[in-house]
């Protein structure tokens, strides 16, 4: 590991803006070689539990919901902002709290049931949710002006966790059977091919005041590969091979020969050709389908997952840039809290080519299927310095030690991936609930994958 120990400045309380605490840097970018003051199973195990914090401890209070962020310093901002995507996400950690007791199952199938309640009542657009929805009421909350409807790619995300919880307690005891039954129906109620707008594509949005007017396609290669696969999937509402050809794989132009570090991107990264983009593209379509064995008629997606993530890695170990730590223990971009010129907390999705000097600690974890070793280095520097990255959920969304800075804040898109995929990595659970689903077999089946059964 490299040499130095973050810690707060002397003479100061190490705070700097709201939202941030700052950290001194080091020249010293040798890396050198140290007994771990952790095991990696110990290790795994933290990082889990620490994690599930955010979507049990910090739920949304009234609906158990995932908070869109949460600010530890600022605990009531935006504390009912409920996302979608990231309750899909909360929906499968909770199956891993589960599995790893920190939650006993009695406790999950209550607070599952309140969750799936407020779903049932909340705001949908041809059965599709908003991103954001309030968690007093379920009424949507425009993420834009004209983005005040449906979310079809937020709904994916929010309906793979419901697809898992279906499959979980589908032969449980009859209160389970009833959760597992509403899991169901609640995502059977999505009216994918209504999202096509009558063409061989899906739409991202549609509001009943802009109708499609944002006209955003779904294309690959970035997170939007399982919408496609769930509208497949779908017995009521199924879209047809050819939408998926023509949308999500441009009728093979998603193919791409480039290569970097002597890998092959494999697909074309939307203006991201050369490195790959964010690693979250990476993540979030992958948390219940299982991309290893995954192939269409036009690439494997195992192979496209890993490169992608090797590629991010031997980025930062290169490191063009030259931002301080960058290496084999500190690496990993993607979209996250960013540092803005005045220290304040921004968005950003950070990736090389866009490269601001801030790792995300969510990039290398939720990468360890991938990347089982480089992973597992970058979270013993993560804990290594706990102190200052590890707070009341998980290690904070972003740090930088080029800036002596870490975002004292929280995201649930980032910190969901982690929590599932280090499980698919120790177990496979999510990925072998998902894809023992009949309804996602018969899908990719319709699109011509070969998976792993």
């Amino acid at each position: 590991m490299f040499s130095f120990l973050f810690s707060c400045s002397s003479g100061d309380d190490g705070k700097g803006p709201v939202g941030t605490s700052e950290l001194p840097g080091d020249t010293n970018n040798e890396p050198i070689e140290e007994e771990p003051s952790i095991s990696d199973t110990d290790l795994l195990d933290v990082v889990q539990k620490e994690t599930f914090k955010y979507f049990w401890n910090f739920a949304e209070s009234n609906s158990g919901a995932a908070r869109e962020r949460y600010h530890p310093n600022e605990p009531s901002k935006d504390e009912h902002v409920v996302t979608s995507g990231g309750t899909g996400f909360g929906l499968m950690a909770i199956l891993v709290g589960i599995e790893r007791n920190f939650i006993s199952r009695e406790q999950a199938v209550n607070r599952l049931g309140k969750v799936l309640d407020f779903l049932e009542n909340s705001d949908r657009f041809h059965g599709a949710w908003s991103h954001w929805i309030n968690g007093t009421n379920g009424n949507v909350i425009p993420f834009s002006t004209m983005d005040n409807g449906g979310d079809l790619v937020e709904t994916a995300f929010l309906v793979q966790g419901l697809i898992c919880v279906k499959e979980y307690f589908k032969t449980g005891s009859d209160a389970e059977k009833v959760l597992a039954s509403k899991a169901d129906a609640l995502w059977k109620g999505v009216e994918w091919n209504w999202y096509t707008n009558n063409k061989n594509t899906l739409y991202w949005h549609w509001s009943p005041n802009y109708n499609f007017n944002i006209s955003l396609e779904l294309k690959g290669y970035n997170e939007v590969l399982i919408p496609y696969i769930l509208a497949a999937a779908s017995p009521d509402y199924s879209i047809e091979k050819e939408v998926y050809d023509n949308g999500w794989a441009s009728n093979g132009s998603i193919k791409s020969s480039n290569s970097k570090y002597d890998l092959p991107l494999l697909v074309k990264h939307a203006g991201s050709e050369q490195y790959g983009g964010p690693l979250f593209w990476s993540h979030y379509s992958y948390l219940g389908l299982n991309p290893n064995g995954l192939a269409d008629a036009y690439v494997n997606y195992g192979n496209v997952n890993e490169n992608h993530a090797r590629i991010n890695y031997q980025y930062c170990v290169e490191n063009p840039e030259n931002f301080k730590e960058y290496g084999k223990n500190c690496w990993g971009l993607t979209a996250s809290y960013t540092r803005n010129a005045d220290g304040s907390l921004g968005y950003n999705a950070h990736k090389p080519g866009n490269d601001k000097g801030i790792v995300s600690p969510t990039a290398a974890i939720s990468s360890i299927p991938y990347t089982p070793e480089e992973s597992l280095r970058a979270m013993h520097y993560f804990y290594k310095n706990k102190e200052q990255l590890l707070g009341p959920a998980g290690f904070y969304d972003a740090f930088s030690p080029e800036f002596n800075w870490v975002a004292e804040a929280y995201l649930a898109i980032d910190q969901g991936p982690e929590i599932i995929m280090i499980e698919n990595h120790r177990t496979g659970l999510l990925w072998n609930l998902f894809m023992q689903n009949e309804d996602i077999q018969a899908g990719l089946d319709k699109l011509g994958f070969s998976y792993a059964k």
